[in-house]
């Protein structure tokens, strides 16, 4: 096939003007953003407020509201709309203009003293190229709290709560992370002694306490705004006005105590050991367990207010014939001044004959188009039996269990009454696998008290004769067999003749990221730039190899960071048509961490690179609405078009299995199918655009982030299949992304990126993933355990951002028979086939 390579070009536009694209997406992501607040508390419908009311906003995110989560998850946006520009610009008359300007100019000095700290502590680590970004990584920012309040002329106050997270480090159960530091405590104490009603804006990648609203009772109306993207302060406004009602749910769920979370004392650095992570509650995470074990909680999974009222009433159940069942629901907007939308959450209790499992577990949800007060809307949410099978280990593989299968529909969990049931006759094997992973040594995991469990089972047993039923016969259902070591057959024979053309030379190189592309690499490129490494696209996170180009026209793809939106370089300096390098820390908040600045030689001219900064994971997926992460997908993939990006590394998706881990602001739940279905809409949105895919990560197990490297998460090959790569799968079978990235950490013993039963057991032959999976950065550059050729022979397929260390161990166990060359070519034909598929190509 005759292919037209497109035409290169310097990416990005001369002037610093807003481009239309710019208008278009800030649209999408204000709109992503206020469809994913949650309204947690509204006593006496105190939102919305009148515009031109009168507030006094205190806080830190009040003028510098955090937008993101640090590190490879930033974006450097052109601006971010503070809330008390929002508000302002909305109508609203802010009372504390002076507490403001006060709180900027703190803000500004302790972010100078931050920078200091940062740098004086990368010198101490003189030769390490990962100095810098360690010592930023592990030096959070954190945020003044500003000065004691006033009493102002208003009767509303609005206090915002900020919490930055990150990259390599995870969160502490303390004072200024998880709970209010002294300061923060004395103003809130004060804000609601001084007015009458009080508005809390939580501005936040993850969960905090919040016990402090068992204390201050005119602490009326309580947002979840998370952390918004760029268009914070418009978004906020939209809900204060009224312009847009909240319909936002939560994905997690969040407890009375930190101590309440069944992984607490154990997580990460909590016990003092960060080597080895034990899943030892197993299946019970996040609602499964509180549900499960009766756990009282603040607020439930799935939960949300709304400006309205709703009423759900499911109007039957029947089967599909396709495997599964369809429940119909109507929901109807039961209020009389506001229009909304609502959430309709199936919940499923499975029988516990032989089995432990989960009391309940998500099935299925819908949310509805905005309905007005009155307005009613039916809606069918399909359930796959698929979904309500679970992992049998001894089998080994999906069974459906013999017996009553109840349905909950509500708007959470807390609120799901039972709506139906499905009795099957016998057990059913749905498919039939083989074993992955599995445990080295015996690991002890939580057990619910099943005495606790069946009592819940009947309760709603007794009440199964009201509720519609639905009958399935094991018959009826047929048994997949996979079938294993056959993932070349899905290799094209165009594919396989050009990989079959290729020098050994030529594979090795493909087989990893462009080392020439490092910026900044020293003379042995160790420094891999992590996470910037295309020079190409400035800021980009590297490209493949370009090797092939010349003779085979097989163009090399770039790749950048996610998952709020893309992370380039806002600026680049270009010299006679030559793009010049700038320093790594360019990259990072707006480069205010670089030393030394120069300023670009005579003749340069700036090439300027504006991406929108969308809300984070977690917030998105608090929208509940897979349409809307479409959209957001596709206005991602309108950019990486602009800026010659193949493949966007997110979306991120792996478990909130404790609120501490750092980097929970890029993922999306606590549960998987929640995660999987958020992630295949949003893989779907970028990959409507032609040649732009995405890139779901990190696989698996990446809950937490101090010695992300080195933690090895001993888990149990039930957890590890029903939690930890359920979503996964999701994604994989539902909108086949172009790509997967293997996770830091070990499973079991063995590197996720050196994990054949991972990478090809899973991926490929379970799940029929067709796409290229690659490493996570520099994870090859941490010692032997985790190697190159260790990579493809598991079926990882490309190691980034690539360095010549990686080439010459490939070489080195081509010659000793470690690696053989139809591996490696394997390895190259998934990349062929993606290339050939991108945006470097006409259509």
């Amino acid at each position: 096939m005759n292919r037209k390579l497109k035409e290169t070009k310097l990416t990005g536009t001369l002037s610093q003007d807003a481009q239309p694209y710019e208008a278009l997406h800030r649209k999408v992501a204000k709109s992503a953003a206020a469809e994913g607040f949650v309204l947690l508390k509204n006593d006496q419908h105190l939102l919305p407020l009148a515009k031109g009311t009168k507030l006094a906003l205190y806080g830190a995110g009040a003028s510098n509201p955090i937008k993101g989560g640090t590190g490879s998850g930033d974006v450097n946006e052109r601006e971010v709309v503070s809330i008390y520009d929002g508000l302002k610009q909305a109508g609203y008359e802010i009372t504390t203009e002076s507490w403001i300007k006060s709180f900027q100019k703190q803000y500004e000095q302790s972010r100078l003293e931050w920078r200091q700290r940062i740098w004086d502590e990368a010198d101490k680590a003189t030769g390490d190229p990962m100095a810098f970004f360690n010592a930023y990584a592990s030096m959070q920012y954190a945020m003044p709290a500003g000065d004691m309040p006033e009493k102002t002329d208003a009767d509303t106050a609005v206090y915002v709560i900020s919490r930055i997270a990150g990259e390599a480090a995870d969160r502490y159960d303390a004072e200024s992370d998880y709970y209010l530091n002294k300061k923060e405590e004395e103003i809130l104490k004060t804000i609601c002694s001084l007015y009458r009603n009080v508005i809390l804006l939580i501005n936040s990648g993850g969960i905090i306490d919040l016990s402090f609203l068992d204390t201050y009772d005119n602490i009326s109306s309580v947002v979840l705004i998370s952390q918004p993207g760029m268009e914070t302060g418009n978004a906020v406004a939209s809900i204060f006005t009224g312009e847009v009602t909240p319909g936002g749910k939560l994905t997690d769920t969040w407890a009375y105590k930190y101590e309440d979370y069944p992984n607490s004392k154990t997580f990460s650095h909590n016990n003092g050991n960060v080597q080895t992570e034990e899943y030892t509650e197993g299946i019970y995470v996040g609602y499964r367990y509180f549900d499960t074990f009766q756990v009282p909680v603040r607020y439930p999974f799935g939960y949300g207010l709304s400006y309205t009222d709703f009423a759900i009433t499911v109007k039957g159940i029947s089967k599909a014939q396709d495997n599964s069942i369809s429940v119909t629901v109507s929901v109807t907007n039961k209020g009389t001044a506001y229009s909304g939308r609502e959430v309709v959450q199936i919940y499923v209790s499975c029988p516990q004959e032989t089995m432990e499992k989960e009391y309940r577990r998500l099935a299925g949800f819908a949310k509805t188009g905005l309905l007005a007060p009155g307005q009613s809307e039916e809606m069918t949410i399909t359930i796959p039996l698929y979904t309500l099978a679970s992992f049998c280990t001894r089998t080994p593989g999906w069974v459906l269990e013999k017996g009553v299968y109840g349905l909950f529909a509500g708007s959470s969990i807390a609120t799901a009454s039972l709506a139906g049931t499905v009795s099957l006759d016998e057990d059913a094997l749905l498919i039939k696998t083989g074993h992955i992973c599995p445990l080295k040594d015996k690991l002890q995991e939580l057990s619910a008290p099943r005495e606790t469990v069946q009592a819940l089972r009947n309760s709603w047993l007794s009440r199964a004769d009201s509720v519609p039923s639905l009958n399935v016969e094991a018959s009826s259902l047929q048994t997949a067999t996979v079938v294993y070591g056959k993932e070349k057959d899905n290799i094209s024979p165009e594919v396989w003749q050009f990989v079959d053309s290729l020098s050994v030379d030529q594979l090795t190189l493909l087989a990893t990221g462009d080392p020439g592309k490092s910026q900044n690499a020293d003379e042995d490129q160790k420094d891999s730039a992590l996470g910037s490494a295309g020079i190409s696209v400035p800021g980009s996170a590297a490209q493949t190899s370009s090797c092939a180009l010349k003779d085979k026209n097989l163009a090399p793809i770039v790749l950048a960071d996610g998952p709020a939106g893309l992370r380039l370089l806002q600026s680049y300096p270009v010299v006679k048509g030559e793009i010049q390098p700038v320093p790594f820390e360019m990259s990072l908040e707006h480069g205010f961490l670089v030393r030394n600045a120069k300023t670009p030689v005579d003749g340069a001219e700036l090439y300027y690179q504006y991406c929108t900064a969308f809300p984070i994971g977690t917030l998105l997926a608090q929208t509940w609405d897979p349409a809307l992460m479409q959209e957001v997908g596709k206005a991602v993939a309108e950019e990486m078009n602009l800026f010659s990006v193949t493949l966007w590394l997110a979306p991120g998706m792996n478990i909130h299995r404790n609120p501490l881990c750092g980097r929970n602001f890029e993922y999306y739940s606590e549960d998987p199918l929640l995660a999987g279905k958020m992630a295949a809409a949003m893989t779907d949105g970028v990959q409507s655009v032609y040649g732009c895919g995405t890139t779901i990560k990190h696989f698996a197990c990446n809950n937490q982030e101090d010695n992300r490297m080195g933690s090895d998460s001993v888990i149990s090959e039930r957890t590890l299949r029903e939690i930890y790569l359920k979503g996964f799968e999701i994604a994989v079978k539902e909108s086949q992304p172009m790509s997967i990235m293997t996770s830091y950490n070990l499973i079991n013993g063995i590197h996720a990126a050196n994990n054949y039963d991972l990478c090809t057991k899973a991926a490929r032959d379970e799940w029929g993933f067709a796409g290229v999976i690659m490493t996570d950065w520099t994870t090859t550059q941490n010692g032997p355990d985790c190697t190159a050729s260790g990579c493809m022979r598991a079926g990882n397929d490309l190691v980034m951002p690539g360095v010549p260390n990686d080439h010459s161990d490939i070489k080195a166990a081509l010659e000793d028979g470690n690696l053989s060359l139809e591996q490696l070519k394997l390895s190259v034909a998934h990349l062929v086939n993606i290339v050939w598929k991108s945006n470097r190509y006409d259509a």
